[in-house]
């Protein structure tokens, strides 16, 4: 009978979805695996052959885990609010959620074709009410919550107020806000309304106040730093400013140490660690406050890691947001200033960052004074200097930093060395060893014990204190856009108040446009009559904003969990049982927005006591991208003539990129090229053989060059299983790697092979050793191979196996069964069908997996090289168990030997069991 794949697919798939094979059951006495896949953002252009690699993987984990006997969560869901749906509805007045429903069933079709085993009873949609209610709970329970730094944890805010309340500010150690108004207990209680909620909003987690964001004005909305390349926003392209705004934000950075902590504990990749760490950005220093020269009661505060340098300073530079500006620039400045800052503004922190060679900066007039030799230092504006990190503000070393260095030589500022070593005129040492120079009291000493002497002086006259900073910045939550998720606050008297559990959801409202209002408001303030109904019978006026594409990921883990809980975001007894996802798989490019958010959002419910872990996936692989094959074919320059890729080195050509689907084996189908674009139909053509050849190249895979191939092309001409073995079979999964069609034919003719197999009657007579030791081979390979994630190595381990028993015309079903079980994983729906026909009713999804048997793989003979004078001659099989003397009994006695020796007796026999043999004469 003939492998026909098409009704194989169509008739398991409809089977696991009827049966609900893969509905996940708890409680459960079995242990638990909870594979989680990152979640996609529907996009209108679905999925091409890039984006199921990991969520083959995970399903190939999954698989094997229920085989393996353990209870598995593996769900899907969408991460379904965005900005391309809403950038559609701008465009066209379709509502976002018609446009992500039918983008949703798109993805649906797709990700059923592949054969998944999806438990899509637990399927989620971040803009779905019954979920966003719940995102919407998280955002109160964080705005009702404080860091307790002598606790280490989030405290509920009532626990704050009684502080407050007996105590005012004193012996208050909390995460806040810089320069926070301190008080007296009886001061809290004399304070308004408004000056508590003013006070506690410096505490809470979630907050408003005035912060520099990213301000996209063609998108209309602030984007977080992860969403802007180059200066322009990822999603189309825009230019990005840096604006000061009201903007609710989330205090993710009284987590930092604990972030940077807890990565020790995690299984994850370590470039992707490093990427966080380097994020967090955790360093140790000191803070020093410089007098301005004539104005004493003004002082610039700095941070810094190098207080051993403090005699090198020879300026100072303020980040062009700096509040200190407009105070001490010298009217003769001042113009010169502001027109730097206005063009400074444009640029996005990150390109800052990364304009290493673009040197520029502007002088205020004024002068700082050094703290300890009493000297004038001139105050720059530079734009390198940034005001989220430290203070804002650097005491500029030139002879010890090459930022400073670069700075100093472009304005020809003065360099000082106070480090020995090189001439630091042309080039900074950096380095943290040397001995101190030019210093003062530091001098003689090595730089590690300069750093304890200065920082003992700075703190011993009160100029400073030690001090850790870091990189990481608070993020920034609300978004001025429409689709996302209201949040969920309510304005009276200019005081904002969180909505009760009991009216939430606070679902988003109709709006006749998708466009901010006249006068600058949010697209929700358009909404008709939507205002909160007090209970006093006012309504007041709800928060415009929404919610980042960031929140309903922060915690989606844990919903798939109990995802119908009409009750709560997630039941106690569901998250104490499957707790931490087990692996999750996803891309690096997450590595410093989602996955830090939602490592934050869970230390903080499990603060609140509302889980029990405080990290949401104990390991993460992070899939590499599969990049597209380009095809492209030479036009001859100022022709209209088309030369095969043959021809090509005897013109002058331009390489024109064509539709990779209309290419087969780098052959061109000419009669689809002509179809494809009309300036192709009258062209001339240079064949080689009859044949249009094409070149090829590995690039991106984007429809900008014609490479997208799709899934669902891939499974209507090879099958399901075909694809799901050959993306696996292009490489390490970590890997980036190229897609090209042309090597999957090896794979379907593997499955071709696995098929005949299985096409003679089956026979229960015990199996031979060799048919054990090549299924036996396989069953340590392929378990090696997925525990540790390697499942390249697989396919080709399949085919060995296969291979070996197709020669040795295996029929029995002691072999035949097992093998089925250690494939099904990779290739589910050929492998159920092979297992009805062998006889079996039920899928084979939860059969038990093959276990290896050493036993197995010993051979019972051993095959000797026969060496004379130490060069091989010829080979004797001898039985393994055979002793020296045994040994040498059975090859002394042997024709081939008595022949070779020719009478003469050997000196020495050297025998090695299991290795050689070798006749020393």
């Amino acid at each position: 009978m003939e492998y026909n794949f098409n009704e194989i697919e169509k008739k398991w798939q409809h089977y696991w979805a009827n049966k609900k094979t893969f509905a996940t059951k708890e409680p459960s006495s079995k242990p638990k695996y909870y594979v989680l896949d990152m979640f996609p953002y529907p996009s209108g252009a679905g999925l091409h052959v890039g984006h199921p690699l990991g969520y083959i993987a995970s399903d190939i984990v999954a698989r094997y885990k229920r085989h393996k006997g353990f209870n598995v969560l593996h769900p899907m869901g969408y991460d379904s609010f965005g900005l391309p749906a809403e950038q559609y509805a701008i465009q066209t007045g379709q509502h976002p959620a018609k446009t992500t429903e039918q983008n949703i069933k798109r993805y649906r079709e797709q990700l059923d074709k592949i054969g998944f085993s999806f438990d899509w009873d637990r399927e989620l949609r971040t803009s779905n009410t019954e979920y966003y209610k719940w995102t919407q709970w998280i955002f109160i329970q964080i705005f009702n919550s404080w860091f307790n730094q002598t606790t280490n944890k989030a405290e509920h805010i009532n626990s704050l107020i009684q502080h407050f309340e007996k105590n005012g500010t004193q012996y208050l150690n909390a995460a806040s806000t810089l320069n926070t108004q301190q008080f007296t207990a009886n001061g809290w209680q004399n304070f308004s309304e408004k000056e508590k909620s003013d006070i506690l909003m410096k505490y809470r987690l979630a907050y408003l106040g005035e912060a520099y964001v990213n301000w996209c004005p063609a998108l209309g909305t602030v984007l977080a730093n992860d969403e802007i390349k180059d200066g322009l926003s990822e999603r189309g392209g825009h230019p990005v400013e840096r604006k000061l705004m009201k903007q609710w934000s989330m205090r993710i950075t009284s987590y930092a140490q604990q972030l940077l902590d807890d990565l020790e504990k995690l299984d994850w990749t370590e470039s992707l660690k490093e990427s966080q760490r380097f994020w967090i950005g955790r360093s140790e220093g000191t803070s020093i406050k410089f007098n301005i020269a004539h104005n004493n009661a003004l002082q610039i505060e700095v941070f810094t890691t190098r207080p051993d340098t403090i005699f090198g300073i020879s300026f100072i530079t303020l980040a062009p947001e700096h509040d200190l500006i407009e105070k001490i620039t010298n009217p003769e400045n001042l113009k010169q200033v502001n027109d730097y800052i206005i063009k400074t503004k444009n640029k996005s922190e990150l390109e800052r960052q990364a304009e290493i060679e673009k040197i520029s900066g502007v002088f205020t007039g004024a002068y700082a004074v050094h703290p300890f030799s009493g000297n004038k230092i001139p105050i720059w504006v530079g734009d390198y200097v940034l005001s989220g990190y430290g203070t804002g503000a650097v005491m500029a070393v030139p002879g010890h930093d090459e930022r400073d260095h670069r700075f100093a030589k472009h304005f020809n500022l003065p360099i000082i060395q106070v480090v020995n070593g090189h001439n630091v005129q042309e080039k900074a040492n950096d380095a943290k060893e040397g001995k101190i120079i030019n210093s003062d009291f530091l001098n003689d000493l090595q730089v590690k014990d300069a750093i304890k002497k200065a920082i003992f002086e700075i703190e011993k006259r009160k100029l400073g204190e030690k001090k850790i900073n870091f990189r990481l910045r608070d993020a920034v939550f609300g978004r001025q856009r429409y689709w996302g998720e209201p949040i969920p606050i309510y304005y009276k008297n200019d005081i904002p108040y969180a909505l009760s559990e009991q009216e939430l959801p606070l679902v988003l409202p109709e709006v006749d446009k998708y466009l901010p209002t006249e006068d600058g408001e949010p697209p929700l303030a358009r909404a008709l009559n939507w205002k909160y109904k007090h209970a006093n019978g006012e309504t007041y006026n709800f928060e415009h904003s929404t919610m980042p594409g960031w929140a309903g990921s922060s915690w989606y883990f844990l919903r798939y969990m109990d995802v119908n809980n009409c009750d709560c975001f997630v039941n106690k007894e569901s998250a104490n049982y499957w707790q931490e996802v087990d692996l999750y798989i996803g891309g690096s490019e997450h590595a410093t927005g989602h996955l830090l958010y939602v490592r934050f959002w869970t230390k903080i419910l499990h603060d609140l006591n509302f889980i029990q872990f405080n990290e949401p996936a104990k390991k993460l692989i992070n899939q590499g991208m599969i990049q597209g094959t380009s095809c492209m074919i030479h036009r001859v320059n100022g022709t209209n003539k088309i030369v095969s890729h043959t021809f090509a080195n005897k013109y002058q050509t331009t390489l024109v990129h064509i539709d990779v689907n209309i290419v087969d084996n780098n052959i061109v189908n000419l009669e689809k090229l002509k179809e494809w674009r009309d300036d192709f139909k009258n062209a001339e053509y240079e064949l080689d053989n009859g044949k249009l050849i094409c070149t090829t190249a590995v690039e991106k895979m984007s429809k900008r060059w014609y490479n997208v191939v799709n899934p669902d092309d891939i499974c209507a001409k090879y099958g399901a299983d075909t694809f799901r073995l050959y993306e696996m079979f292009l490489g390490p999964l970590e890997q980036s790697k190229p897609w090209n069609t042309n090597g999957i034919t090896g794979v379907s003719n593997f499955l071709k092979k696995l098929w005949r197999l299985y096409a003679n009657p089956i026979s229960d007579e015990a199996a031979n050793k060799s048919e054990l030791k090549s299924l036996h081979k396989a069953i340590k390979k392929i378990t090696e191979d997925i525990e540790r994630f390697s499942f390249n190595t697989s396919v080709s381990n399949f085919m060995i196996c296969v291979n070996e028993l197709s020669d040795l015309k295996c029929n029995k079903r002691s072999i035949l069964e097992p093998l089925l079980i250690l494939i099904s994983p990779y290739a589910p729906h050929i492998t159920e069908e092979l297992w009805q026909k062998l006889g079996h009713n039920d899928s084979i999804a939860y059969t038990t997996f093959p276990t290896f048997n050493e036993e197995y793989l010993i051979d019972d003979n051993f095959n000797y090289p026969i060496s004379f004078n130490g060069k091989t001659r010829f080979q004797f099989e001898l039985p393994a168990a055979l002793g020296i003397s045994e040994i040498e009994k059975e090859v002394m006695q042997r024709d081939e030997v008595i022949k070779y020796l020719n009478g003469a007796q050997p000196k020495k026999i050297i025998i090695v069991p299991k290795k050689i043999v070798n006749i020393v004469h």
